[in-house]
C-alpha cells in the first residue's frame, strides 16, 4: 500500500465499512454546479466534468487473478499494489507495481471453511516489479524482479506514472521513463517508510533494459517529513508540449494536499527542465506549493490519479473524511494548478470478501488507464488490502486470502453534472 494510506486506515477503522456507509457519505458529498470558465494557461475554455456512470470491470479483475493464481510459474507476480500502466509503441502494455509478492499461489484448501487461494510464508517479496501484457491488457510476464533495485540498506524504490517519450528532444529512438519514489525506512507513524526523492527510471525499447536512474528531486533537506513532497503520483500530456506531473505531501492528517510541475515533453529525466507551481506561477527550483487540500475535507489520498477529458483536468482520490478506505470522489479543474472544483459525489467500488474474517478491507490508489479505455469509458483501477494497524497482522491475511492484495477495475463514464 503507498504513503501513509495504510497506516490512516488502520488506525482510523476497527470494525468493517459497509457499502451502506460508503452511500450515505457520498449522498454527502457536495455536488458540483455545471460551470464553463476559461483556462489558466489562457487558450481553451472547460466544463465541470464528474463521472456519471460506473459498473465493475470484473474481466480486467479476473485477468490479474488468473495470471496470479496460475502454478506454470514460480517466478512472477501473485500480488501487489500501487498499479500504474502505460501503453508501449508496439501495442503491448507495461502495469508496474510497488511492493509486490511473487513465487507460487495454491488452490482453496476447503472450498467451504477455506474458499480462497492462499501463498505461503516463503513467498519471496520485493518492493516494485513490472509485468507485460498483451494489447489487451491480459497479463503475460513478469520482467525479473525487483526492475529497480534498492539505493541502499533500508531504502526502496516505488515506481508510479510511466511515460513513452523521445530518448531526447526531437530523437527518432523512444525509451520509457518512469517516475520512482525513494523511500527510506522509519518508525513511528513512517512504518511504511520515509519520503526521501523523486527519480526518474529510463528504460530501453523494446526490451525494457533498465539503463540508469536520475534524481529529480531530493528532499531529505526538508527536515519534517510532513512536509516532504513526492512527484509522480500520476502524470498528464497538457496537449501544450508539456507534461504536468502531479505529487502529494506525507503530512500525518488523512487528508493530503496535492501538488504539481510541469517538464516539456521529452525531458522528464533532466531535472534542470522542471518547473514547480509556487502559489503564483512556474518556477524551477521553487519550493512546490499545493494546488487543492485543507487538510480536512478537501484533499486528496496519499496517491491519486488525473486525467484530460475535453479540456478539463480531473482527479480522482479517495473521499477525503470518510471513516477507512472505501469511496472515490473527483475533482476538476480547467488547468493542472487548479482552482480546482469539487469534491464530486462519491462512488464506492466493490470489495473482495474474506467469508473467514469479513469484510475488513480498504480500497486505495485509484488509478486511471486512458489506453484501455474505449467507446466513451475510461478505466479506474484501484488497489485493496487488509487493515490492521500491524503490517505484520495484514501481511498475514492477504497471504491467507491472495485476493485482497490485487488490483481491481471498474469502467466509468464523464459527463457533465446535472
Amino acid at each position: 500500500m503507498t504513503g501513509r494510506e495504510r497506516t490512516e486506515a488502520a488506525a482510523g477503522r476497527r470494525r468493517p465499512v459497509t457499502p451502506l456507509i460508503g452511500l450515505l457519505l457520498a449522498l454527502g458529498c457536495v455536488a458540483v454546479v455545471v460551470i464553463a470558465l476559461p483556462d489558466r494557461e489562457g487558450d481553451r475554455p472547460c466544463s465541470a466534468r464528474t463521472v456519471s456512470s460506473w459498473t465493475p470491470d470484473t474481466a480486467r479483475t479476473d485477468a490479474f487473478a488468473r495470471y496470479g493464481d496460475d502454478g506454470a510459474r514460480t517466478d512472477d507476480w501473485t500480488g501487489g499494489d500501487g498499479t500504474h500502466s502505460v501503453r508501449l509503441p508496439d501495442g503491448r502494455v507495461l502495469w508496474l507495481f510497488s511492493d509486490t509478492y511473487l513465487g507460487t499461489v495454491h488452490p482453496p484448501p476447503n472450498p467451504v471453511g477455506q474458499p480462497h487461494s492462499w501463498r505461503d510464508g516463503s513467498a519471496p517479496f520485493v518492493r516494485n516489479s513490472a509485468v507485460v501484457a498483451g494489447r489487451s491488457g491480459e497479463p503475460e510476464r513478469t520482467v525479473a524482479a525487483p526492475l529497480f533495485p534498492d539505493t541502499g540498506v533500508g531504502e526502496w524504490r516505488w515506481p508510479v506514472a510511466a511515460r513513452v517519450e523521445a530518448r531526447s528532444p526531437g530523437s527518432g529512438e523512444q525509451v520509457v521513463r518512469v517516475l520512482l519514489w525513494t523511500r527510506t525506512a522509519g518508525g513511528g507513524p513512517y512504518i511504511y517508510g520515509v519520503p526521501t526523492s523523486t527519480e526518474v527510471a529510463t528504460l530501453s525499447l523494446p526490451d525494457l533494459r533498465l539503463e540508469g536512474i536520475t534524481q529529480v528531486l531530493d528532499q531529505r533537506q526538508v527536515g519534517d517529513p510532513a512536509r516532504r513532497v513526492l512527484f509522480g503520483t500520476t502524470a498528464v500530456t497538457g496537449g501544450d508540449g508539456r507534461t504536468y506531473v502531479f505529487g502529494g505531501d506525507d503530512g500525518q492528517r488523512p487528508v493530503h494536499r496535492a501538488y504539481v510541475a510541469r517538464v516539456p515533453d521529452g525531458r522528464l529525466g533532466d531535472p534542470k527542465a522542471w518547473e514547480y507551481w509556487d502559489g503564483k506561477r512556474w518556477r524551477a527550483g521553487a519550493r512546490p506549493a499545493p494546488v487543492l487540500g485543507d487538510g480536512q475535507r478537501r484533499g486528496v489520498g496519499s496517491a491519486f490519479s488525473v486525467v484530460r477529458d475535453a479540456g478539463t483536468y480531473v482527479l480522482f482520490t479517495m473521499a477525503a473524511g470518510a471513516s477507512g478506505l472505501t469511496s472515490v470522489t473527483s475533482y476538476w479543474a480547467c488547468s493542472p494548478s487548479g482552482p480546482w472544483h469539487g469534491p464530486a459525489k462519491a462512488f464506492t467500488p466493490p470489495l473482495p470478501r474474506d467469508a473467514a474474517a469479513g469484510q475488513d478491507t480498504a480500497a486505495y490508489n485509484p488509478q486511471a488507464h486512458p489506453e484501455l479505455g474505449g467507446d466513451g469509458r475510461l478505466v479506474l483501477s484501484y488497489d485493496v488490502n487488509w487493515l490492521d494497524a500491524t503490517a505484520a497482522t495484514a501481511q498475514a491475511h492477504i497471504s491467507r486470502n491472495v485476493s485482497l492484495y490485487r488490483p481491481r477495475f471498474v469502467s466509468l463514464r464523464l459527463a457533465r453534472p446535472g
